[in-house]
């Protein structure tokens, strides 16, 4: 076992875990985030909880990151050009034929990265096949040069037609480019992704090259602050499709790090249902994720994450691994309001971590989530993780003028309309990930964690008639747990269409083969996947595959087991294969156990007004320390820690289970 550190940023808090392999002391840490430079919040996290001599023996800092997402948000990367095949100019803008919002008749997609202006033609052509129809012209690559000198271009996309299948020419193509005087960041389409869809291919690469300008140096700033306080390990970023990668893959692919922080909670719901599952009776599990910004939500089965192989952020399409965590605007800085019609509204927009919410008292003088909750009593008064001093007053005084225009009698009631409406937001959420793929989330058990997760667990199961929640050790800072629990991964991918037969699987392994030499990651675990599909068919269901093990009927099993869980029937038409996905995996730590919480310290013991929900009364209820929770309790209550408050209200009882985690259920089904 190795001393690690994992932070995650989010968009209010910074949330810093330490587990000190040599003595088994457990450090954690919660600091406003500072989102106009995230590297901040992290080294103030570091520099709370974390001394000098302990960050000397670090070997691994774990770090799960927004900055790349928050850039394609606010727009703010990279000047991108884009050098592609003539004729493929405006892929862009063409886009698919559907639509985002197929009902809204004023729907317009989004602009496209890199202006036309940007976007040029140079004169080649490569088949499918991989045999070149059309040699490149390198004068206009040059050309190409000559105009991104004169625009200022930072970073610059060179996309090609099916070079997923030949790269000679996007390679010759980047070496004309830096000959002609450019020397800026260069992404190849086939080294991005190397699968078809010319569309998602080239979102993909122009993505790259727009976060990169802000990703590299963001790392490498944050990697030089850590070595000046004495760490001497190695900087890992987490990535959207789980697992992490080192400083300069993550540097060198920023792509694969848009989500890397609402996965990271993901991955530590999975890990605990994979190693307690059995003795904490739960099968499938909801990870419930409510942070200060917003709600996170992914449906683990088996223990398993949700992998896809595209997903999308601000309707661009991104062909990456990707863990299927659905997020809305419901968070605890999530603004209430009233809209024009007098009903009232919370979220999507959020009071963030500057100012942040009204009771904060730093300046913030709108009602939101958290305001509501402390007015409620579901959140002790007093100090709060990160220094912050709560104003209950404040919170009453950003309430009270919603009564007015909603109608609504009272301080009293607007809170306890804005926190029934966001739990509705939540559960809407948890059923996009569940109903969708026909999992009722009535046999779930939620999983709730994030500063405000605790607070929502037994609301969100009356919202969805679920009878367990667990809230994990640390479930405050939870998800920075899921990166200190991380591997290092790397992965790649070939677009292959071929029928599935006889001479299909030596041809996997020998694409696989180079895949994984291109990977380079000794002593890895490797893991090899197929796309499959039926013939004739557009989309593909993703199997694993043991090569050397499995024959061409162990897949063809698997295939149709999975195409009957996903469509309820099978097809007799033959397979074929699309892509071929090869996974390299570095297990850092098989045996790190479930991280324990620390103890609360002193406080937290009495009793608090508390507004039960299942009573719609006030009454006076128990507040206890986690660690003192002894016994099967019933709620109302508040259990206390460093980093969150779990709310358990009439009707649920609560007992600590012998893993750490804390164990809530229905009274009246117990």
């Amino acid at each position: 076992m190795t001393t690690v550190i994992g932070v995650d940023v989010g968009g209010t808090f910074t949330d810093l875990v330490l587990h000190d392999a040599a003595t088994g002391e457990i450090r954690v840490a919660k600091q406003p985030t500072t989102p106009s430079a995230p590297e901040r919040g992290v080294l103030a996290a570091v520099d709370a909880a974390v001394p000098a001599d302990l960050l000397a023996r670090c070997r691994h800092f774990v770090h799960g990151t927004t900055v790349g997402l928050n850039a394609l948000l606010e727009r703010r990367g990279a000047t991108v050009g884009l050098i592609t095949t003539a004729g493929f100019r405006d892929v862009l803008e063409i886009r698919r034929g559907d639509r985002d919002d197929p009902y809204d008749l004023f729907w317009t997609p989004p602009p496209p990265l890199v202006p036309r202006r940007l976007r040029l033609e140079v004169t080649e052509r490569v088949a499918a096949d991989g045999s070149v129809a059309c040699d490149l012209e390198p004068e206009d690559v040059r050309r190409a040069a000559e105009v991104f000198a004169a625009e200022g271009v930072d970073a610059v996309a060179i996309v090609l037609v099916n070079s997923y299948a030949n790269p000679a020419h996007e390679a010759r193509a980047a070496e004309l480019l830096r000959q002609a005087g450019f020397a800026g960041p260069v992404s190849l389409s086939h080294e991005v992704s190397g699968e078809y869809r010319e569309y998602e291919r080239t979102c993909t690469t122009v993505v790259d090259a727009f976060v990169r300008h802000r990703m590299g140096p963001y790392l490498h700033n944050l990697d030089r602050e850590l070595r000046a306080r004495g760490f001497a390990g190695e900087l890992l970023v987490t990535r959207s499709g789980g697992g992490a990668l080192a400083l300069a893959e993550a540097a060198a692919r920023p792509f694969e790090t848009i989500l890397s922080g609402p996965v990271a909670g993901a991955a530590a719901t999975a890990r605990l249902a994979a190693s307690l599952g059995p003795s904490l009776g739960i099968g499938t599990a909801v990870a419930a994720d409510v942070g200060g910004t917003s709600f996170d939500t992914a449906l683990i089965e088996d223990g398993r994450l949700p992998l896809l192989y595209q997903g999308e952020v601000v309707g661009l399409p991104l062909q990456s691994p990707w863990v299927d965590v659905r997020s809305v605007g419901a968070g605890g800085g999530s603004v209430a309001y009233a809209d024009a019609g007098g009903l009232l509204r919370v979220g999507p927009r959020s009071a963030g971590a500057d100012p942040g919410p009204a009771c904060y008292q730093r300046g913030g003088t709108e009602p939101t989530v958290t305001d509501a909750a402390l007015h409620l009593g579901m959140i002790p008064r007093g100090h709060i993780s990160g220094g912050i001093e709560l104003s209950e007053d404040a919170a009453a005084r950003a309430l009270a003028p919603l009564a007015g225009p909603t109608g609504i009698d009272g301080v009293d009631a607007v809170a306890v309309g804005v926190v029934r409406i966001a739990a509705a937001h939540m559960a809407q959420a948890v059923r996009g990930v569940t109903v969708e793929r026909g999992v009722d989330p009535r046999g779930t058990a939620v999983v709730a964690f994030g500063g405000a997760g605790p607070v929502f667990g037994c609301l969100l199961a009356d919202e969805l008639d679920v009878d367990t929640v667990v809230v994990p050790p640390n479930a405050g800072n939870f998800s920075a747990v899921g990166l200190v629990q991380a591997d290092i991964v790397r992965s790649a991918a070939r677009t292959m269409v071929r029928p599935l037969d006889d001479e299909a699987l030596p041809l996997v392994d020998q694409v696989t083969r180079t895949l994984f030499e291109r990977l380079a990651q000794p002593g890895a675990v490797r893991e090899v996947d197929l796309d499959l599909r039926h013939r004739g068919q557009e989309h593909t269901l993703t199997i694993s595959v043991r090569l050397g093990e499995d024959n061409l009927t162990a897949v063809s099993a698997r295939f149709s087991e999975a195409y009957h869980r996903a469509f309820g029937h099978t097809l007799p038409d033959p397979l074929e294969i699309v892509t071929v996905r090869a996974t390299a995996r570095v297990v850092l730590d098989a045996d790190r156990p479930m991280v324990p919480a620390p103890p609360s310290g002193s406080g937290g013991r009495g009793t608090t007004r508390l507004w039960s929900f299942r009573r719609g009364a006030w009454t006076e209820a128990p507040v206890v320390r986690r660690e003192d929770l002894e016994g099967v309790t019933e709620g109302p209550l508040l259990v206390v820690e460093p980093t969150a408050t779990t709310y358990v209200d009439a009707g649920f009882v609560v007992d600590a289970h012998e893993s750490g985690c804390l164990m809530i259920t229905r009274k009246d089904r117990a």
